[in-house]
C-alpha cells in the first residue's frame, strides 16, 4: 500500500487561500458567482470575459465587487473563438502563476440542427480541450522551474443536455456531451502530472428573466425536479469549489450534476 496522504483538517478542506484560477466567461451568470465565490474561499482569480466593451464593463464590475470583499481578482479579456489559449497566458501573466481553471465560457443558440455549430463548437468545446492543453504546459513549467510536484485542478462546466438532450439545443448538447467524455480522457492523461480534471452538470439555473421568457418551461421544472425549484448559480458555483479544493483531492474524471434530481425523472 502507498504512504496515505496526510489527513487535511476539516476547516481547512474548502480553503482556497493562494490558489490562482482562472474563470473562462465570468462576466455574468454562472462565472461570475463561481469567481466571487473562489474569491471568497482565498483565490486570486483572473475574471475572464470576451473582448467588448460590454463584457469588460461586467468584468470589471465583478472584480470591484471581490475586491470590496477584501479579495484579489484582476480581468482578462479575449475572444475564444480567436485564439482560446490567450486567457491562459494572460491569466499566467496576471496572478504570477496559475493553479487551476475552470472552463465555464458557452455558447447555446437554440434553433435548426444545421444552424451555428461552429460558433458552439469552437467556444463550447475546442477552447475547453485548447484551454487544457495550454493550462496543463503551464503546470509543467511551473514544475520544472519550482521542483515542486503539482496540486493542479481543471473544472469544466458541462450540463446536464450533456446526458439528456432538449429540443432544439441538440448541437449544445452535442457539445456538452463531448466536454464529459474530453474530461474523462483528460483526467487520464493529466492525473500522473498532477492535475485532476472533474466536471460540473448544471441542470435549468434561475437567470434575470427567465421566468418571464418561458414561464411554461419554468413551471414544469419547478413541478419535476424533486427538490422543487430552479437552480441558483450558487449552487454551481460552490460544486465548482469543491472540485477545486482539498475536499476532492482524490477525485478526477468525474461529473457532479447539479440539476435538483431532474436526471433522476423519467423525462423532462
Amino acid at each position: 500500500m502507498g504512504i496515505p496522504p496526510q489527513p487535511v483538517p476539516a476547516s481547512d478542506l474548502m480553503n482556497l487561500d493562494g490558489r490562482r484560477i482562472l474563470v473562462t466567461g465570468a462576466g455574468g451568470g454562472i462565472g461570475s458567482v463561481t469567481a466571487r465565490r473562489l474569491a471568497e474561499a482565498g483565490a486570486q482569480v483572473a475574471v475572464h470575459c470576451r473582448s467588448t466593451g460590454a463584457s469588460m464593463r461586467r468584468a470589471e464590475e465583478v472584480v470591484a465587487d471581490i475586491g470590496a470583499a477584501g479579495g484579489w481578482a484582476t480581468a482578462v479579456a479575449s475572444d475564444l473563438t480567436d485564439d482560446p489559449t490567450t486567457c491562459v497566458r494572460q491569466a499566467r501573466r496576471a496572478l504570477g502563476g496559475l493553479d487551476g481553471v475552470v472552463n465555464n465560457a458557452a455558447v447555446d443558440v437554440a434553433g435548426e440542427i444545421s444552424d451555428d455549430w461552429e460558433t458552439i463548437r469552437s467556444v463550447d468545446l475546442d477552447a475547453v480541450i485548447a484551454i487544457t492543453g495550454e493550462f496543463a504546459r503551464v503546470i509543467a513549467e511551473q514544475r520544472a522551474a519550482s521542483g515542486v510536484p503539482a496540486t493542479a485542478a481543471i473544472v469544466n462546466v458541462a450540463s446536464i443536455e450533456g446526458r439528456q438532450p432538449a429540443p432544439g439545443h441538440g448541437l449544445y448538447a452535442t457539445a456538452k456531451a463531448a466536454v464529459l467524455m474530453w474530461t474523462r480522457s483528460a483526467a487520464q492523461e493529466l492525473g500522473p502530472v498532477g492535475i485532476r480534471v472533474n466536471s460540473v452538470s448544471p441542470g435549468l439555473i434561475d437567470r434575470a428573466r427567465l421566468a418571464d421568457d418561458w414561464p411554461e418551461g419554468v413551471e414544469r421544472w419547478k413541478r419535476s425536479a424533486p427538490l422543487g425549484r430552479l437552480g441558483h448559480p450558487t449552487d454551481v458555483a460552490d460544486a465548482v469549489m469543491f472540485l477545486l479544493s482539498d475536499a476532492s483531492r482524490w477525485i478526477t474524471g468525474a461529473d457532479l450534476v447539479v440539476d435538483g434530481g431532474m436526471l433522476t425523472r423519467p423525462t423532462w
